[in-house]
């Protein structure tokens, strides 16, 4: 897959001769409404016998148009891990926005013009909901207006569950809500995040269940206090394990949010390296114990349970 990154104003050069299906869109998270999104563009980029692309933008669009501040906005899924979804799903080209004020005050016609015909745009596919500028006038009603019949456009409705659409909004809000088992239903594959190994206060080692304490990134999110079932890649190698996230309540008041993850079959040292997490189910809700016997026994059951999920489900 070819990864192009265009900045308005972009050199002409830097688009691909090819004709392509052009799919668009944020896509955070590629949950199963962009898949059907990127999957409707495949179908024409073979139906055509030309190329798959997909457009994003570098950066959510709250922070450019409703000014939301930057280090605020916590994302599904990194720039990496996009990357590495749309390989998967068969992309031949992704082009990445940089979501600057020259793009952002773009017209209607020009944002066509530029980013849809001139990269060559045989096929267009969207979301009902995608818009382009002004949602009034910038559209996928408004688009063939812009469009000129110089390629095909194709609005794709929206894809619901239980009577709610799959957004990542919706996405966003089950994962704060620790709802890890439908936020993996939604997206079509385990919530994964890259953490930092960092050193803690070592208690979960005195208890018998040592944990690698991690760090994130503050622009990714993380699911809401609570233990939860994981499975943790620390180089080419996979873990059983159980997460707490949480404010260790039974060890003191006001106390700074961590996220701890006991591995089994597990016993090394690897302080600043960086560990894939998939979180997979939660269990239950922090808990402040009265004393260390109660959390031990407590500590013991969840990783029972833990164990029980994966004999059942993996």
């Amino acid at each position: 897959m070819k990864v192009i990154y265009l900045t308005e104003p972009y050199n002409p050069n830097e688009i691909s001769n090819d004709s392509i299906s052009l799919a668009m869109g944020f896509f955070d998270g590629v949950h199963l409404g962009h898949q059907k999104v990127i999957q409707e563009a495949k179908q024409k980029a073979n139906e055509k016998n030309i190329k798959l692309a997909v457009m994003t933008f570098d950066k959510h669009p709250s922070v450019q148009f409703q000014k939301a501040p930057e280090q605020s906005v916590k994302y599904l899924t990194s720039m990496e891990k996009k990357i590495l979804l749309m390989k998967q799903l068969g992309v031949d080209i992704f082009y990445i926005l940089t979501l600057n004020n020259s793009l952002a005050k773009m017209e209607p016609q020009d944002f066509v013009d530029k980013y849809m015909v001139a990269l060559h745009a045989k096929v267009v596919v969207a979301g009902f909901d995608y818009t382009y500028g002004k949602k009034d006038i910038a559209n996928m009603d408004t688009l063939p207006l812009y469009a000129k019949q110089k390629f095909e456009i194709i609005t794709v409705p929206e894809l619901a569950t239980n009577h709610q659409k799959i957004s990542s909004s919706r996405i966003r809000m089950e994962i704060d809500n620790g709802h890890i088992s439908d936020v993996n239903k939604l997206l079509g594959y385990k919530y994964e995040t890259l953490g930092k190994v960092v050193h803690g206060e070592a208690r979960g080692r005195e208890l018998g269940f040592p944990t690698l304490n991690l760090e994130f990134n503050e622009h990714i999110r993380i699911p809401g206090p609570g233990i939860y079932v994981t499975s943790v890649q620390v180089g080419d190698v996979w873990y059983r394990g159980m997460a707490s996230i949480g404010y260790n309540v039974t060890f003191g008041k006001n106390r700074e949010l961590t996220v701890e993850i006991n591995l089994f079959d597990f016993n090394e040292m690897i302080y600043g390296q960086i560990v894939t997490v998939q979180w997979l189910a939660y269990l239950r809700s922090e808990v402040k114990f009265e004393g260390i016997p109660g959390l031990i026994t407590q500590l013991n059951k969840d990783k029972k349970n833990t164990n029980t999920y994966f004999d059942q489900h993996i």
